[in-house]
């Protein structure tokens, strides 16, 4: 028996895709087909959140910056963080690859300095024994 239709999803590509491969079986169709209905909720989910949380209805649309936010500040959606960066000017990014360059650099030093620190005290040790 097949599987009823979800609404909202592209039914020929969901179900053409499945067929195309000779050894899928029915329950691989049905999960194929579950899984775009989920990832289909989960997008309207995310969209729908954003635009309640975000400055979509003053706008009346939905804008990228509030879907980073979300991804940003709601718990639920962190792992997009990496996925929905906050967007930033080329000069601002700039600068801060510059400053982690500069950090960097200063860490690189303070290590070696430490290192050199902890081979003086085990001298000293050496010679105290």
């Amino acid at each position: 028996m097949p599987a009823k239709p979800c609404p909202g999803v592209p039914h020929p590509h969901v179900f053409g895709t499945p067929s195309r491969d000779g050894d899928s079986t029915t329950a691989l169709g049905s999960l194929f087909q579950c899984l775009t209905a989920l990832s289909e909720l989960f997008v309207q989910y995310l969209a729908t959140y954003s635009y309640k949380h975000g400055r979509g209805k003053e706008k009346n649309a939905l804008t990228y910056s509030d879907l980073s936010h979300t991804a940003e500040e709601c718990e639920t959606f962190q792992f997009l963080a990496d996925i929905l960066p906050k967007k930033i000017l080329a000069s601002k990014y700039l600068k801060m690859l510059e400053k982690e360059k500069r950090d960097g650099e200063v860490r690189e030093d303070d290590e070696e300095d430490e290192e050199e620190e902890d081979e003086d005290e085990t001298v000293d040790e050496d010679v105290g024994s």
